[in-house]
């Protein structure tokens, strides 16, 4: 594992945390009224695959347990597809799957080394 490794895994559990932090007391109806949400998320998860794409394979393969691929595919999604970009999956990763994403990568990232 790389010094680099920790620092993109920390900045992906930043990143988690700070998306799965702006939607904890919305609803859907609130994320759909509001643009600059939905812009906030899908630029937070953009964010989150760069950093995924960023950790070396050996550690991504170590940790088998993240969604490296669908995280990474999520990404590519927004930045090259941004026209047909679900509301519905970017809702759903940012509530139901990057909670959960969040108590897996925090049990990867040392603490001295978390935000």
């Amino acid at each position: 594992m790389s010094k680099d490794d920790i620092v993109y895994v920390g900045h992906m559990l930043d990143t988690a945390r700070k998306s799965a932090s702006r939607v904890k007391r919305e609803n859907r109806a609130a994320y759909d009224a509001d643009e600059n949400l939905r812009l906030a998320l899908a630029h937070l998860i953009q964010v989150l695959g760069e950093a995924a794409r960023r950790v070396s394979p050996e550690f991504r393969q170590m940790h088998p347990e993240v969604p490296w691929n669908e995280i990474i595919g999520m990404r590519h999604k927004i930045v090259h597809d941004y026209l047909r970009v679900d509301e519905d999956i970017i809702w759903q990763v940012a509530t139901v799957d990057l909670p959960g994403l969040v108590q897996t990568l925090d049990r990867l990232v040392p603490p001295e080394t978390s935000p």
